[in-house]
């Protein structure tokens, strides 16, 4: 089993390493996400990502993976707002949030801040790197995948009667296990080319 220190630094590797052909911009924002609320062990994290009047937001739960919202990130008791920035060069916010009123330690802020730098660093390389136009229409593909993706969640969720968190969840793990991105995955689902027997179901 992973300690925390091990995990910390396999997350901090991933952040870093955005240079890829395979890299894809919501799954990056979705990892960074549930790897923060695992290890701050917060409810929620919500990211705000812009770019030339585009905003991509991203949401992880304790008890629900990352996806992509339309709607502005939730209201909770606790919240904390951490800059996605890098000299003075802004390019998002990570949102922290708890449901009691229990306030984040100096321990937890500074964490949360490396994480939210790390993935600054790594997006603002990804964006040298490619151009920041070739970013921007990232932003753009991002949203539209969803709409794909949500279609089949729940056609999958239809076809084999799992919740749709289920059915998300069946579609990451085999995107993950396979190695492909999961708007491959949605698409397979709905054109039939991939078999529902062959996601794993809980």
């Amino acid at each position: 089993m992973q300690s925390r220190e091990q995990r910390l630094t396999e997350v901090f590797i991933k952040l870093a390493d955005t240079l890829g052909d395979d890299f894809e911009l919501a799954d990056f924002l979705g990892m960074l996400a549930e790897a923060t609320v695992e290890l701050l062990e917060v409810d929620a994290v919500g990211l705000d990502l812009t770019g030339d009047g585009h905003i991509l937001r991203v949401l992880a739960a304790a008890d629900s993976p990352a996806k992509l919202v339309e709607t502005e990130l939730p209201s909770y008791p606790t919240t904390e707002v951490l800059p996605l920035c890098l000299r003075g060069k802004a390019i998002g916010s990570m949102n922290l949030y708890r449901t009691d009123h229990t306030a984040f330690s100096e321990q937890e802020l500074t964490l949360g801040q490396a994480l939210s730098d790390m993935a600054t660093i790594g997006l603002l390389h990804e964006r040298e790197h490619r151009g920041r136009q070739e970013l921007c229409g990232q932003l753009q593909q991002a949203l539209d995948s969803r709409i794909l993706i949500e279609q089949a969640k729940g056609m999958l969720a239809e076809r084999t009667g799992l919740t749709l968190p289920e059915a998300f969840a069946a579609m990451r793990s085999y995107a993950r296990g396979k190695g492909c991105g999961l708007k491959a995955v949605a698409r397979g689902v709905l054109d039939g080319t991939l078999l529902t027997a062959s996601l794993p179901t809980p």
